[in-house]
């Protein structure tokens, strides 16, 4: 693969920029303000303690946008803001604000946000968010590190991997296919964009 098929959005739009690490920076914190904009977004599931939420739809997008270090770093900066006390985190009244909400029920899929994040801009970086069904991949691949660590986290809280994936993953299953096939749609639809603005 050529270098003009691997990078990412954000890397291809600021090509020749010449404040492009103020750029990079900018963009880290806007993906941090979005990431906790979409955790606004929220339904309460019946059942468990897991809402569903956008914000894992924002995770992977940012990740597969900016880069494997640059989406690791947004999440970062989201988790941070949130354990400062930072109303970023889903409004709930029975998960715990702050800090504390990282050692709850859906503290494990919190903490595997900069890892998804990772793994989304990584797969982005070598290409994969140019063609749907690859972007899907790379979507999915994000969204199972998300539920890895959630199921993780749950099944030590809760001593037992089956209620564990009945209360944390089962729930979500239809819906966050449904966000890896929007998030699909999405890269390869503003690599089109880029291109005809600024053919590589």
């Amino acid at each position: 693969m050529t270098r003009a098929q691997t990078g990412t959005i954000l890397s291809h739009a600021t090509a020749g920029t010449a404040s492009v690490a103020s750029v990079r920076i900018a963009a880290v914190v806007l993906a941090a303000a979005l990431t906790a904009t979409a955790a606004q977004v929220s339904v309460p599931v019946p059942l468990t303690d897991v809402p569903f939420a956008l914000t894992p739809l924002m995770v992977i997008l940012s990740g597969a946008a900016l880069g494997s270090r640059l989406g690791l770093a947004a999440q970062l900066v989201y988790l941070a803001a949130g354990a400062a006390g930072l109303p970023v985190f889903v409004p709930s009244p029975t998960l715990a604000p702050g800090a504390m909400r990282l050692l709850g029920g859906t503290g494990g899929y919190l903490l595997a946000y900069p890892i998804a994040a990772f793994v989304t801009g990584w797969l982005a970086e070598r290409g994969w968010d140019r063609r749907y069904l690859t972007s899907l991949v790379a979507m999915l691949a994000g969204l199972i590190v998300i539920h890895a660590g959630g199921v993780a986290w749950r099944t030590v809280l809760l001593g037992s991997f089956d209620l564990a994936l009945v209360t944390g993953v089962v729930p979500f299953v239809v819906p966050d296919l449904l966000k890896a096939a929007l998030a699909a749609l999405v890269l390869p639809q503003a690599w089109r964009l880029l291109s005809r603005a600024s053919p590589v």
